[in-house]
């Protein structure tokens, strides 16, 4: 039984935008992270969007604070991404996780990788 689907992925041009959609279970959805993370071949997984609690806080890396958006709905089990004024550098394969956890430096913390993962949607923005 696959926990999280993603959707929502495609080819855009940049500034351009997208909405990613993950599906979850009942039950991996009333975990408290949910996020995505993004990766690009050859490279690691990094985190991008999070949220802890429901509704509650909230982490973008720098990158894309102030364009992309993290939401949820209760009602359908649903995480969201907004991803507007897109860049080429954003290109890469997004995941879905939950039950992330949180790790801390200082006033700096950062999103974990969770115990569930979608099987990713690709996103493909071009010059």
């Amino acid at each position: 039984q696959a926990h999280l689907v993603e959707s929502g992925g495609g080819s855009v041009q940049a500034g351009g935008s997208l909405r990613l959609s993950c599906a979850a279970s009942a039950g991996t959805y009333s975990t408290y992270c949910m996020g995505w993370f993004r990766q690009t071949p050859g490279q690691e997984r990094e985190a991008v969007a999070a949220t802890y609690g429901t509704p509650g806080r909230t982490y973008y890396a720098d990158s894309v604070k102030g364009r992309f958006t993290i939401s949820q709905n209760s009602a359908n089990y649903t995480l969201y991404l907004q991803m507007n004024s897109l860049k080429p550098e954003d290109t890469a394969m997004y995941y879905c996780t939950a039950d992330c956890g949180e790790f801390c430096r200082a006033d700096d913390c950062y999103p974990t990788s969770g115990n569930y993962w979608g099987q990713g949607t690709q996103v493909t923005v071009s010059s």
